[in-house]
């Protein structure tokens, strides 16, 4: 629903745009700054880590739909994780090998707004799914005996459906905000995407506001989470620790490295893009962390959770073994 609104502010946005005669009907993305021969070179190492990316999040996906073993609030939580990488890369990745190939080829501008919003839909709605799969390894170490009851199928959708909803509407306020904006000629952006940031300093307005929100969204959507992440690891790291079993401490331990790796790589990432001050960075630096946040993070969690999840590594294990007897 949020999506259908958006789109229909977007039609009605370019009705006033044609009627204010403004210039500006799409940008073009710079990119990356180096030789020809280099845009070969990155177009074959991204082409390479995309089909990855498809492949590794697309095998955890089907081995968490045909595997009974993996039917669990915790897998479900990754299942969802997973759709969120495939569509987090796939939003920015094919255009920016598009531009490899072709710099000079634009990007309308209701292309530029849409790929916007879904890239922070997309970036918002896995800051909290990382935040529910945190809760759940809480719930099952701390409170075991009481996991069935608290992690039910209807709290997994529940917490779910949240996390998309919250993503979905924290990502149209920041395009609602950047609609009303006039943009008076210039069109290239220095970026591989049309990030929020770099597309606001083509404005020829004062984007304050913009800045402030994005501020305050980074305030709830990463230090919020990321502080009751703490919260919960520290409650799971002296649980395990009073785990007197040498095999049950080394098991706990296995499921939640995973997932500290994980969100390590995000959060850290992440924060480092949106919270640290404009003057902090150099656009090639930040083009550097975003690639990492954006693009390798989603290439390298399907890798973190198969390498040190003995569950998932059986589960594989046991479906190609299917495939070669079937």
């Amino acid at each position: 629903m949020p999506f259908n609104i958006f789109l229909q502010f977007l039609c009605f946005h370019h009705k006033i745009m044609e009627t204010n005669q403004t210039t500006v009907t799409d940008f073009i993305l710079l990119g990356f700054l180096v030789s020809p021969k280099m845009h070969l070179i990155l177009f074959g190492l991204f082409f390479l880590l995309y089909t990855f990316t498809l492949l590794g999040n697309g095998v955890i996906l089907e081995l968490i739909c045909l595997e009974s073993r993996l039917h669990t609030p915790m897998y479900f939580f990754l299942s969802q994780l997973a759709i969120v990488d495939i569509s987090y890369a796939s939003n920015t990745v094919p255009q920016m090998l598009v531009n490899l190939l072709d710099p000079s080829k634009p990007i309308s501008f209701a292309g530029c707004i849409i790929q916007t919003y879904l890239f922070l839909f997309f970036g918002h709605t896995e800051c909290l799914l990382l935040v529910m799969m945190s809760y759940d390894r809480y719930v099952a170490i701390c409170h075991p005996l009481r996991y069935t009851i608290i992690m039910s199928w209807r709290m997994c959708i529940a917490l779910t459906i949240t996390s998309w909803a919250i993503g979905s509407l924290l990502a149209l306020v920041h395009v609602l905000l950047l609609l009303r904006l006039p943009f008076c000629g210039l069109r290239e952006i220095n970026h591989f995407f049309c990030e929020l940031l770099s597309v606001l300093k083509l404005s020829c307005a004062d984007i304050w506001l913009n800045k402030l929100v994005i501020y305050f969204a980074s305030v709830f959507i990463l230090l919020g989470p990321i502080c009751l992440v703490l919260i919960s690891y520290t409650h799971i790291l002296a649980a395990i620790l009073r785990i007197q079993s040498g095999e049950g401490r080394k098991k706990a331990f296995s499921t939640c490295s995973s997932h500290l790796c994980v969100i390590g790589l995000f959060f850290g990432s992440a924060i480092i893009t949106y919270m640290s001050p404009d003057s902090s960075n150099s656009g090639e630096q930040q083009k550097i962390l975003f690639l990492f946040y954006s693009f390798f993070n989603p290439t390298l969690n399907p890798l973190i959770y198969s390498l040190r999840n003995a569950e998932v590594k059986g589960a594989l294990r046991r479906l190609l073994r299917k495939d070669r007897f079937g």
